[in-house]
This record gives C-alpha cells, structure tokens and sequence, in this order.
C-alpha cells in the first residue's frame, strides 16, 4: 500500500500563499485520481481538489481561483499551491486516492491568521 506523507503547511496571513507537497512512497501512476482534502476543528473532513492521471482537475467552490493541484507521476508526488489564503483554509490538509483511499498520513496543518 502507497503510504503519504505531506509537507508545507505552516503559518501565513491572510493573502498569503503556501505550497503542500505529498510525497507517495510507491507510485501514484496506477492510481487514477488524487485529491487534497482538509480537516478544520470540529469539521468533517472535506475534498478541497482532485487531479486525474491525465492532469484533468476539480476544485470545491470555496477554494477555485486560488487553489492549484497538480502531480508529478514521475516524482510520486502531488502539489497544491495555495494563493489569497483566508482565516477560513485554516485547516489539517491531507492527500490520498479519491475513489479508494488508502491508509491517512499525517496531514500538515495549515493556519491563516487574520
């Protein structure tokens, strides 16, 4: 099983921007689509963006324009540039398979200040 590990978050204010990184430990090629999802405090967790393998892509209304997923199958790795940031994207990201998730990572978790 492809295990992930997610990297980038941290803290930045309001109209600023981050970068996520999720490297897989095998490869990401056989698996169609990945997603970013986000967990904020007392929230469910929620699919924020996907990409297929062939680079088609998806994004929840509350972060299109200012999210950008992407991967690189060759490096086994999926980004998400995130940009204009809002108090309200404060949350844990977290990467995995849409239509059959695997076992979680740890996240990183992302805070906006106001």
């Amino acid at each position: 099983q492809v295990q992930l590990v997610e990297s980038g978050g941290g803290l930045v204010q309001a109209g600023g921007s981050l970068r996520l990184s999720c490297a897989a430990s095998g490869s990401i090629f056989s698996i169609n689509v990945m997603g970013w999802y986000r967990q904020a405090p007392g929230k469910q967790r929620e699919l924020v963006a996907h990409i297929s393998r062939s680079g088609s892509t998806n994004y929840a209304a509350s972060v299109k324009g200012r999210f950008t997923i992407s991967r690189d199958n060759a490096k086994n790795t999926v980004y998400l540039q995130m940009n204009s940031l809002k108090p309200e994207d404060t949350a844990v990201y977290y990467c995995n398979a849409v239509v059959y998730p695997g076992s979680w990572g740890q996240g990183t978790q992302v805070t906006v200040s106001s």
